[in-house]
C-alpha cells in the first residue's frame, strides 16, 4: 500500500492571533486500495492558499458560508490535479479536475460529487491558472467589478484597488481597465510591488501605504476623485479612499446603516486585514454584511470563466504568481501569504509529473 503524505490543522493560532507555519504539520498516510461507487481517485498538481482560509482557523469563522478546519484533520482548499482512478462515471483517467475542498494531500481518494471536470485548454495548459486568474480569485475580481463597480465606459472613470499586487487585486485593475474605466492606481506594500503594477501590469499608479501619505498619494493620483473602489483590505486604507470617493451630484452624504452610502460606487472583497485578525472587523463607513460575495453570483462562474480564458489568451489578462514547490511547505507559504510575501496568486506545487 503507497504512502502519501497530508497536512492537518496542529493548532489555532487564537482568535486574533497571527497565522504561523507552525499551525499546520505533515503527516503520513495511506489510501484506501479500493474505490467505492461514486469516488474518484486523484493525484494533486496545485494547492492554493488564500486570505479567507484565515477565518476557518478559527473554531468560529464569522461566517455561515464557512466550516472552520478541525484540529488534526486534513485541510481543505482550493486544489486542481489529475485524475488516477475513478468509480464516478462523469470521470476518466487524466481528466484534468479541480475542486474548492481539495485535501491536501499528494494523492486523494474524493467524492466525485465535489470535483469539477475542466478543459486545459481554457488556461493553454497552465493548470494553476485555474486556482487564480481563471479560477475563484478571477471571478471575485470579474463579478465585483461588474456587479458593483458601476463601470461605464468613456465615462473617464477612475478606480482605485487596495491590495492591488494580490491575486484579486491585481485581476481586478485590469479588469477594471478593460471594462472601461481610463484610470486604474493600487495601493500595495512595497516599492517592488509599485514598480511591478505599474511598468508591467499596466496601473497608472501605485501607492505604497507603507511609506507614502495615502490621503495625499490619491489626491496626485486621483485630482477628479475616485468612481470606484475595490477594496481587499479595509481599515485606515480603506478609510482614506472612501473620503476621495465622489458624491452625489446634489452633494449628498447618502444612508448610513444597512445601505451603502449610496454616492460610494463602492464595493468590498477580501478584506484580508480582517481575515488576519478575528473575520468580524467592520468598516467604519460601511457595514460588515455588505461585502461582495462572490458565491452568491455562481449562475455567472460559467460566462465569467469563459471571459476570463478569453482574455488571458489574447495577452489583455498579465498573471503573476509566487509558486513554492513540496506540499511541506504549504504552512510556510501560507504565512508568508498572510503577511504580503506574495506578488500575485500564492500557489503550491504538489507534483510537476
Amino acid at each position: 500500500m503507497a504512502s502519501i503524505q497530508q497536512v492537518v490543522l496542529n493548532s489555532r493560532p487564537g482568535k486574533n492571533g497571527e497565522p504561523v507555519a507552525e499551525n499546520f504539520r505533515v503527516e503520513e498516510s495511506y489510501l484506501p486500495q479500493d474505490l467505492q461507487e461514486g469516488q474518484v481517485k486523484v493525484c494533486t498538481k496545485f494547492l492554493s492558499v488564500d486570505p479567507y482560509m484565515r477565518c476557518k482557523m478559527n473554531e468560529d469563522t464569522g461566517a455561515d458560508y464557512l466550516l472552520p478546519w478541525q484540529v488534526s484533520s486534513v485541510v481543505t482548499g482550493g486544489g486542481v490535479g489529475l485524475v488516477e482512478d475513478s468509480k464516478h462515471q462523469n470521470f476518466r483517467k487524466c481528466d484534468v479536475v479541480t475542486s474548492f475542498s481539495w485535501p491536501w494531500q499528494t494523492r486523494a481518494v474524493v467524492d466525485g460529487a465535489v470535483l469539477t471536470k475542466i478543459d486545459p485548454e481554457l488556461v493553454d495548459g497552465h493548470l494553476s491558472y485555474l486556482l487564480g486568474a481563471v479560477g475563484m480569485p478571477g471571478l471575485t475580481a470579474l463579478l465585483g467589478v461588474r456587479e458593483k463597480g458601476h463601470v461605464t465606459p468613456g465615462a473617464n472613470q477612475t478606480m482605485v484597488v487596495s491590495g492591488a499586487a494580490g491575486a484579486c487585486g491585481m485581476l481586478a485593475g485590469q479588469i477594471g481597465r478593460l471594462e472601461g474605466c481610463s484610470r486604474v492606481v493600487g495601493i500595495c506594500g512595497s516599492d517592488e510591488k509599485c514598480q511591478l503594477l505599474v511598468s508591467e501590469i499596466g496601473f497608472d499608479g501605485a501607492i505604497n501605504y507603507k511609506k507614502d501619505n495615502v490621503a495625499e498619494k490619491l489626491r496626485e493620483y486621483c485630482p477628479a476623485g475616485v468612481d470606484a473602489y475595490f477594496d481587499n483590505v479595509g481599515g485606515d486604507i480603506s478609510n482614506a479612499v472612501i473620503n476621495q470617493v465622489k458624491r452625489a451630484k446634489d452633494g449628498g452624504m447618502g444612508r448610513l446603516g444597512s445601505h451603502l452610502l449610496c454616492w460610494v460606487k463602492y464595493f468590498v472583497v477580501g478584506l484580508i486585514v480582517m481575515f488576519a485578525t478575528s473575520c468580524h472587523r467592520s468598516l467604519s463607513l460601511v457595514t460588515y454584511r455588505e461585502r461582495f460575495l462572490v458565491l452568491n453570483y455562481t449562475e455567472k462562474f460559467d460566462v465569467g470563466t469563459v471571459q476570463l480564458s478569453r482574455w488571458l489568451k489574447e495577452g489583455n489578462l498579465k498573471v503573476r504568481e509566487t509558486v513554492v514547490k513540496g506540499l511541506e511547505n504549504i504552512g510556510a507559504a501560507f504565512e508568508s501569504m498572510m503577511k504580503g510575501g506574495n506578488i500575485g496568486k500564492q500557489i503550491v506545487l504538489v507534483s510537476d509529473g
